[in-house]
């Protein structure tokens, strides 16, 4: 059986964070969580830099990107990550308190997986990244990294 993949959270606000960690633990997901707090964070964690220069080499499972952050949006972080080979076919679920139109458009024009607007009620939030994080982490099929794709 191979190694589960770990899951990339990219999100600012600590309220958001400490939820959806709780609901994917809560739903037993074993897969570990790394919390990053900006798209820099994020970056370095996709390319093994900076703090995280360290970590086993290897893409998560899904990265669940917050597009209202500091340093690199999230917008600018699926950009960096749609436009490099080695992390291209990672997915990408925007996890976002936005609904402007523009958001959504330039999200899945950029390549974003799923957008999902973070509901206000606290249960429906809990469920929804409970959805998220059993079709992304144990239900969907990733290609093995370094498979080269027609793309590359």
């Amino acid at each position: 059986m191979s190694e589960l993949k770990p899951i990339l959270l990219a999100e600012d606000n600590p309220s958001d964070a400490e939820l959806t960690l709780e609901a994917l633990a809560d739903f037993k997901l074993v897969n570990r969580v790394t919390h990053v707090r900006d798209g820099v964070e994020a970056m370095e964690y996709l390319r093994c830099e900076g703090d995280y220069a360290t970590r086993s080499p290897g893409n998560p499972a899904v990265v669940i990107l917050d597009i209202k952050m500091p340093r690199m949006d999230g917008i600018e972080v699926l950009r960096a990550i749609r436009s490099d080979v080695a992390l291209r076919k990672i997915p990408v679920v925007m996890l976002t308190s936005s609904r402007e139109e523009q958001d959504l458009l330039r999200s899945y024009e950029l390549g974003s997986n799923a957008y999902v607007v973070k509901p206000v009620k606290f249960s429906e939030f809990i469920d929804a990244v409970k959805q998220v994080g059993v079709f992304w982490a144990m239900l969907n099929e990733l290609p093995p990294d370094g498979v080269p794709t027609n793309e590359e």
